[in-house]
């Protein structure tokens, strides 16, 4: 599937999601992630960032919550002009955003390979892995005019990276592109080949929101339980954000019903994919929050994928990690990979993880992540979405009632 460029900045609305013979919460999730994929590209600071808060928002309240949007500035990255041209042909591609961008005019040069002198080198990179082998190394030695990189996703097609250093860019202009343009484009560093890239872009002063409420528990002397996904991302992101969202929401609802021993604050941050900007502003508006919070819930990417789907837990302590494992094992659910102890968590997780608090966090598998193709009922997995929102309620429960 290809996406030109001026599908990839427009809102673009998705098929209508098909309906699902399933249960009530079943049911509702369906509607959650049909409705949330078809506000368009989830790009931070974007007029379809600004209807999905407005979207959440709405869906807090109908939940019997009082939610808040809560603002925080972003430079915005505006593409104007992203491609090669090499041999009369044009391929459109997205820049890195936390590397250099090329004035209007480009940069025009030989094409080779990552170790050539070349002045544009051709290299490959699977998503979010930018600021490592080759291509990190190729950043940091800032050797090269320009970089062009091959995004190796789980499917064919342009899938890019986060901007993990977007507050701290570095290295040279890098432009991403389809791997179904990998053949082309190596023949043409093979041979030497002359080509004109362009990574130029347009800052926009904006703001960003993350929704955020907070349900009152029986003791408010009691630290809080905080429970956070992600809701920004490159694309219509139906299976790589979707299932967080509902999750989140079907949480907020059981919570509501049952009444929780402690706080529950909940946050679902825009930014993710800009160096995680929403999570952080999150914080920063709360000094101490990290430390003084009797944990966190982290509901991270790719939650009831369809595609090549798996699971990996990510957890401060022993603890943690027993109550989402021992939920999950109840539910059928499989545990793939539990990442190793004081290892640096992926995602947001990773915010609560520098400042010594304590979380549990699921980050799902997904041959579609990152991908332009992530839309359609096709995507996700109704009934993985909802047994996994029946363990984040049982989870829940267990962390909001415990001493801390």
């Amino acid at each position: 599937m290809r996406v030109t460029r001026r599908e990839w900045l427009s809102i673009t609305v998705a098929a209508p999601f098909a309906g699902f013979a399933a249960p009530e919460r079943a049911r509702r999730i369906v509607d959650i992630v049909g409705a949330y994929e078809s506000q368009g590209i989830h790009r931070t600071g974007t007029d379809a960032d600004r209807i999905s808060a407005d979207w959440l928002f709405d869906q807090v309240r109908q939940a019997g919550l009082s939610p808040e949007r809560e603002p925080f500035a972003v430079s915005r990255v505006d593409p104007l002009s992203a491609s090669i041209v090499a041999r009369n042909r044009r391929i459109e591609g997205v820049p890195l955003f936390d590397a250099a961008f090329t004035e209007a005019a480009g940069i025009r040069g030989r094409l080779g390979h990552i170790d050539s002198d070349a002045p544009v080198c051709l290299t490959e990179a699977a998503p979010n892995t930018a600021a490592a082998g080759s291509l990190g190394d190729a950043r940091l030695r800032n050797r090269h005019k320009a970089i062009v990189c091959i995004t190796r996703g789980g499917r064919p097609g342009l899938c890019p990276s986060n901007a993990d250093s977007f507050l701290k860019p570095f290295g040279p202009p890098v432009l991403q592109v389809s791997s179904e343009d990998a053949a082309f484009l190596d023949e043409c560093a093979r041979q030497g080949a002359d080509v004109h890239v362009t990574a130029s872009v347009r800052r926009t002063a904006v703001e960003a929101f993350n929704v955020v409420t907070t349900l009152a528990g029986a003791n408010r002397s009691l630290p809080p339980l905080v429970v956070m996904t992600p809701r920004s991302g490159w694309w219509t992101c139906a299976s790589e954000r979707g299932g967080g969202i509902a999750c989140w929401l079907e949480l907020m609802r059981d919570l509501k019903t049952a009444g929780p021993a402690r706080d529950v604050a909940f946050v679902a941050s825009s930014g993710h994919e800009l160096g995680h900007l929403g999570i952080n502003a999150f914080v920063d508006k709360r000094p101490g929050i990290v430390e003084k919070s009797a944990g966190w819930m982290h509901f991270g990417a790719n939650i009831g994928a369809a595609h090549e789907p798996g699971n990996v837990i990510q957890a401060s302590d022993d603890a943690f990690e027993k109550v989402l494992a021992d939920a999950m094992g109840s539910a059928g659910l499989v545990i793939t990979r539990r990442n190793p102890r004081g290892t640096v968590p992926g995602g947001e997780a990773e915010v609560v993880h520098r400042g010594g608090g304590r979380y549990v966090s699921v980050i799902g598998r997904n041959a579609l992540f990152h991908n332009p193709a992530d839309r359609g009922p096709q995507a996700t997995d109704p009934d993985t979405i909802a047994r996994f929102a029946d363990v984040f309620v049982q989870a829940a429960r267990s962390l909001a009632s415990r001493a801390v």
